[in-house]
């Protein structure tokens, strides 16, 4: 389980915090822009400074990031524009990219579980917006990190490859056995995760509901958010 109980400031915001997320979770992080999403995955990574307890399965989460067991993905996947595929995701194993014969055969491997077989000598500028992500994720395969944290990693792709990109999130997350929170915007990235949305407003950070039970119905804050209005009473 991962855990998270204090206080985080970044100048005049602060976050707030006391949730629980089961191992093994997939977790949609929503909320209006600007109520510290991305700041509750840098807290996790730890990239930003907590005052409080952030733990996982029971011990205190407080190492440096590179010593976490954690895997992050942002916008623009990660990926050093200079380097190959096959050197990017090498660094996935070895800070030094130097890597053995059965190394390299696993990077091999794990581009071609994302369709990318074949494609290791190729530079990022070479893929569409899609091969990249993909790529990303061949490397956060190779890392095989316990907590796999996404910041809107496809939110410039359209809905249908969004949708395929996402449903592979889910299937490597299984793979490697991966707790994910996923920071989206859009309830159908929520859907297509298929567990659960955790609800960030104003700096409180709200407990995980079942993504279906909660845009079913959702609670004011995310209302208010996706541009609803509250369905009107039925007949008495």
């Amino acid at each position: 389980m991962l855990r998270l109980e204090g206080r985080a400031r970044r100048g005049a915001f602060a976050l707030r915090a006391a949730v629980s997320v089961d191992e093994g979770a997939r977790v949609a992080v929503m909320g209006p822009s600007g109520s510290g999403k991305p700041t509750l995955l840098e807290v996790v990574a730890g990239f930003v400074p907590f005052d409080g307890r952030v733990a996982w399965r029971g011990r205190p989460l407080d190492g440096p990031p590179g010593k976490r067991p954690v895997a992050v993905l942002f916008q623009d996947g990660n990926l050093f524009p200079h380097l190959t595929l096959e050197r990017n995701l090498a660094l996935g194993i070895r800070p030094s990219g130097r890597l053995s014969r059965a190394e390299r055969e696993a990077v091999g491997a794990a581009l071609g579980r994302v369709g990318l077989g074949g494609f290791g000598s190729r530079r990022p500028a070479a893929l569409s917006g899609g091969q990249r992500g993909r790529a990303a994720l061949a490397r956060v395969l190779l890392m095989r990190r316990d907590l796999l944290l996404l910041d809107e990693p496809f939110a410039a792709l359209g809905p249908a490859l969004k949708a395929e990109m996402t449903g592979l999130v889910r299937e490597v997350a299984a793979e490697i056995g991966a707790t994910v929170l996923m920071v989206t915007h859009d309830p159908a990235d929520a859907r297509a995760l298929g567990g659960s949305i955790l609800l960030v407003d104003e700096g409180e950070v709200g407990p995980p509901a079942s993504a279906e039970a909660v845009l079913a119905d959702p609670p004011p804050a995310l209302r208010r958010y996706l541009g609803e209005r509250p369905s009107p009473p039925g007949p008495p």
